[in-house]
């Protein structure tokens, strides 16, 4: 089936409409998803969200919400699924909101489909002999996504968090060994280390 089929797609807010200039026009400041915030494996790292000032209180529909599938347009293309803790963020118009209506596809088979090297070599077809590659609604509406059981579906989102799970330990490991080998061997050069002879 094709994602227009089984989701409503738009895109974010253009941020330079509604951005306040001067201090005076702030009426409210809202967290903002960033590219920044999204990582190479279609997750949200939520350390430091920028924040937006706006000229005007916006409406809740230019936020995110648990169950949405957020696509950078621009590449490299990556999709994220939205949970509990990444709702209520302002999407700017860089991201397409997804939003599955479907029964017959959970978001999360979504944005895992479309983070699928199959999918982006199809993005990167749509794409060729521009400038600045970059998609549109038209794009992603006619992306053909694969109709599997949702038991299949599930099965699939649970071994993607467990693949993400992995990669990050695995991320933190090489990070403390970095660590411990840097001790190590200024402990070596400074003469420092215990039970060393001189």
């Amino acid at each position: 089936m094709l994602l227009g089929q089984i989701a409503e797609v738009k895109t974010g807010l253009v941020l330079s409409r509604k951005k306040a200039e001067v201090r005076y026009e702030v009426k409210a400041t809202y967290p903002l998803l960033s590219l920044k915030n999204i990582t190479e494996d279609g997750m949200i790292q939520a350390d430091s969200y920028d924040q937006f000032k706006s000229n005007e209180i916006l409406k809740g529909h230019y936020f995110s919400s648990t169950g949405d599938v957020l696509m950078r347009l621009s590449q490299p293309n990556m999709a994220v699924y939205i949970n509990d803790e990444q709702s209520g963020l302002l999407i700017p118009s860089y991201f397409a909101v997804i939003k599955v209506h479907h029964s017959e596809f959970l978001p999360q088979y979504v944005a895992w489909y479309l983070n699928s090297d199959a999918v982006k070599k199809e993005l990167e077809r749509s794409q060729s002999g521009s400038r600045i590659p970059s998609m549109n609604q038209s794009v992603l509406k006619g992306l053909s996504i694969k109709k599997l059981p949702l038991d299949k579906q599930k099965l699939l989102v649970e071994l993607w968090k467990l693949h993400l799970r992995e990669k990050a330990l695995y991320h933190q490991l090489i990070e403390e060994k970095e660590q411990w080998f840097k001790g190590i061997s200024t402990s070596i050069v400074n003469g420092t280390l215990k039970g060393e002879t001189k």
